[in-house]
């Protein structure tokens, strides 16, 4: 039984629409140097998917139209594709707003001893990937030895500023739970990271983002063979807050993958569901240079409940302290 299938069956999720385009997100590649046990996106060591040159030049075309402020780049690692740096010049150039979801330890990675200055030097908004502030669980979603490295990583970015008042280097970290559970509450939570961090490995930084487990590819796959599926779905469904529908990231964004095809959200791409305001299976992002997309419907399945579940969960983290 594949992972996603029950998610894709007719779903009584509510409709929502799109509001005015803020952020283009970019999966630049599955390329990662880990494999960690939640990636939605099966990402790995073993993955040649990466974007060419070509998509990279429609990427900036789009950009210099300035119906976005903000370029999202995800991956894998997106600094492993080889085009990732021309791509955040550009995007400085022309004045977009970078946000890159990077795992702290491609900062320690043989050849990549650049990046941290590169960051610096770009005023790039860093998330990092830090699913808890203990050794053993880190390790255990991630994998051997990773706490240890994701440590270092964020000391370098600490030493060249982020996290740091009056540097405007900013620094956010992401938190996601071990298991098929909803994150805590993140204002909380964010308040014991900076205790443990501060005090055991003098690192600072500027939130803390809790973000809950989809239940789509490698986690999915892993509900599945431990017969945790169903019981997580009825979790998300029993959490359901309407109140978050407001504040879901699809509203605001669109997401390309590596092929520069657009989808509605991150977790629809993995999905392969495509874009709603279109009729085509597959569309590329040059299809839509001038096209305004407010008001247009978005693609929705059950997955969305994770968004929607307690709290609330986006890539900005928990949307009750995003309203508050």
């Amino acid at each position: 039984m594949h992972a996603t299938m029950p998610l894709l069956e007719k779903t009584d999720f509510p409709a929502i629409r799109r509001a005015k385009l803020e952020t283009l997100q970019v999966n630049l590649g599955y390329l990662c140097n880990i494999a960690c046990l939640h990636c939605h996106v099966n990402a790995g060591p073993s993955r040649k998917e990466l974007m060419d040159d070509e998509n990279i030049d429609v990427l900036i075309e789009y950009m210099t139209t300035g119906v976005v402020k903000n370029i999202d780049l995800t991956g894998g690692s997106p600094e492993m594709n080889p085009h990732f740096r021309r791509l955040v010049e550009a995007a400085r150039e022309l004045d977009v707003h970078v946000m890159v979801r990077c795992n702290p330890t491609i900062l320690n990675e043989p050849g990549y001893e650049w990046v941290a200055q590169f960051y610096a030097d770009n005023q790039c908004e860093v998330i990092a990937s830090l699913p808890c502030y203990s050794e053993d669980n880190v390790d255990a979603q991630r994998g051997n030895g990773v706490f240890d490295r994701s440590i270092e990583g964020l000391q370098q970015l600490n030493a060249v500023g982020y996290g740091k008042p009056g540097t405007g280097l900013e620094l956010n970290l992401v938190y996601n739970p071990i298991g098929p559970t909803l994150p805590p509450p993140q204002a909380a939570l964010q308040k014991d990271y900076e205790e443990h961090l501060s005090e055991n490995f003098g690192i600072v930084f500027n939130q803390l983002f809790t973000i809950t487990n989809m239940p789509i590819k490698r986690f999915g796959s892993t509900l599945i063979s431990r017969g945790q599926f169903g019981d997580y779905m009825e979790l998300l469904k029993n959490s359901y807050s309407r109140e978050n529908l407001a504040g879901v990231m699809c509203r605001t964004l669109i997401s390309v993958d590596w092929q520069c095809n657009v989808h509605d959200c991150d977790f629809n791409q993995m999905l392969e569901m495509p874009l709603a305001a279109t009729d085509k299976p597959n569309v590329h992002l040059r299809d839509l240079i001038g096209r305004d997309l407010e008001g247009e419907s978005i693609a929705i399945a059950d997955h969305c409940y994770g968004c929607t579940a307690g709290q609330g969960s986006s890539c900005g983290g928990a949307l009750e302290s995003a309203s508050a």
